[in-house]
């Protein structure tokens, strides 16, 4: 009887044996030459360090000149649109108030609690809702302190009125399911 062939391979791929020797039959690569940089002061040890394959955070000096880049081009682009008859729309600059708008209008869509005209009801989007209330928390909890009081009162309501709808579509689909009923709207991811 000829002897079945196994189905797969399994190959050892690490470099170190169990007691932290390189292993023997494993090729060790030299690290390339790096150019020599000025000799900087070793960092706290209380710092995380980077992993070494880790993209480098861009300086002080590069972000500023990104930004200036960034409000240079949109100044152009802001140009060229209005010399084409398409003024900028009254509001359009982003704030504060518009970011947290915009995650409550989206969680409200995923809920089903309103639509776009003109749309037939669409189906919930529960995780996503849900997704979207948490980033506002999160938001919320790491924007702590640095908010004008509107700003915080409007933060507060936002994600109130949010986590009580959730809860009251959460509870109607567990009440519905429960029925045996179909689900009106169903889940979508």
């Amino acid at each position: 009887m000829p002897e079945k062939q196994p189905e797969f391979v399994v190959t050892d791929r690490r470099k170190f044996t169990s007691e932290g020797d390189v292993r023997s039959d494993v090729k060790v690569e030299e690290p390339e030459a790096q150019p020599q940089k000025k000799a900087e002061a070793p960092a706290p040890a209380a710092q995380a360090q980077p992993a070494p394959d880790a993209p480098k955070s861009p300086t002080a000096e590069e972000h500023r000149e990104q930004n200036v880049a960034y409000q240079d081009s949109t100044r152009k682009l802001d140009e060229m649109l209005a010399a084409a008859g398409h003024a900028k729309p009254e509001g359009f600059d982003v704030n504060f108030q518009r970011i947290v708008e915009s995650y409550y209008m989206t969680a409200l869509m995923q809920l089903g609690a309103i639509r776009m005209e003109g749309e037939e009801q669409q189906r919930l989007d529960i995780i996503g809702a849900r997704q979207t209330i948490d980033t506002l928390g999160i938001l919320s909890e790491k924007t702590k302190g640095n908010l004008t009081p509107e700003e915080q009162t409007l933060m507060q309501n936002a994600t109130f009125e949010l986590r009580m709808l959730f809860l009251e579509v959460s509870n109607a689909i567990a009440r519905q399911a429960l029925k045996g009923g179909p689900q009106t709207g169903g889940v979508t991811k």
